[in-house]
């Protein structure tokens, strides 16, 4: 509480102080008891100023801590609350729907996962996914993308269209922002495959489809070159690289793989290769078999039996 009482007290936080909160919240947080931490996340759930990563670890809590915060942060974009939504399951989602003046993609995003649950319920009155685990996540070795998931990015892209975006945001690219970063450096630390995937299709407005066929090459190099082309930060790629790919955590002489794969690759082609990798897949978006990608066997689980 110190440490939280002492940053509302910057009024305009400068960059290294936003850093530096950063760093020493998610510690201070597990460290905490469970009344220190509800104390926390009610007084930041008031400051317009806290860090993205900050923001998106609070709202990703067990609701009973994160729900004041889910309900009135204003730190809390659109991007972040469907995610929010997707992963954490129905008792999230309804702590977004309490929110005030929320956005038609939000909205639509909600509702694209009300009917996903296919109105499931239990004794409880609760709908299943709330009892269990979060609605759309399952194992990527074994799952093929739902009509409910890729009829939802349809819509969440069909809306986008219509906003006049920057000349240089093709296909999503070039404009990683930094809630879309942290989540997938989230997911890849935790070695998350699936909910990269979707965090992944996502930044690139593309289909599950694609996103999971970059992830299957098991030498890292498309996801390296979807990862440049998108400008992600090189130190926080690299992560991502070595925690999916085991074998680019390895070095060649005194330097790791990962970085020669990385330090091989150009920046605009990368853009025009993920590019072409966006069209082609918004071209066949329609006319993919529902069964593809099925039973296919990814990175992680390769990662996994050389452990």
């Amino acid at each position: 509480m110190a440490t939280v009482t002492s940053f509302e007290a910057l009024e305009r936080p400068s960059k290294s102080e936003l850093r530096q909160f950063a760093e020493l919240f998610e510690p201070l947080y597990r460290a905490s008891s469970e009344e220190a931490r509800r104390q926390a996340v009610a007084a930041l759930s008031q400051s317009a100023n806290i860090p993205s990563a900050v923001a998106l670890f609070i709202a990703s809590q067990p609701i009973a801590i994160s729900a004041p915060f889910i309900t009135a942060s204003k730190c809390l974009d659109d991007a972040t609350l469907v995610m929010i939504a997707r992963t954490q399951g129905a008792a999230h989602a309804r702590a977004i729907v309490r929110r005030e003046n929320l956005s038609p993609a939000v909205v639509d995003a909600l509702v694209g996962l009300r009917h996903a649950s296919d109105g499931r319920q239990d004794a409880s009155g609760l709908p299943a996914a709330a009892q269990q685990k979060p609605p759309l996540v399952e194992s990527i070795e074994t799952r093929s993308p739902s009509p409910d998931d890729e009829a939802l990015r349809a819509r969440l892209r069909t809306m986008a269209a219509h906003v006049v975006r920057p000349q240089d945001d093709r296909l999503g690219l070039r404009t990683l922002t930094p809630i879309q970063e942290a989540l997938l450096v989230r997911f890849a630390r935790n070695r998350e495959a699936d909910l990269f995937a979707t965090a992944l299709a996502d930044a690139l407005s593309a289909s599950r489809w694609l996103a999971e066929r970059i992830m299957l090459d098991i030498s890292g190099q498309q996801l390296a070159t979807t990862l440049k082309g998108m400008s992600m930060a090189r130190t926080e790629a690299l992560l991502v690289l070595e925690r999916f790919y085991r074998h680019l955590d390895e070095c060649e002489g005194d330097v790791p793989r990962s970085e020669r794969l990385w330090d091989g690759l150009d920046s605009d082609q990368c853009g025009r290769r993920v590019e072409a990798w966006g069209r082609a897949d918004r071209y066949t978006y329609d006319q993919r078999p529902a069964a593809a990608g099925a039973g296919i066997e990814t990175p992680v689980r390769l990662a996994a039996g050389r452990r």
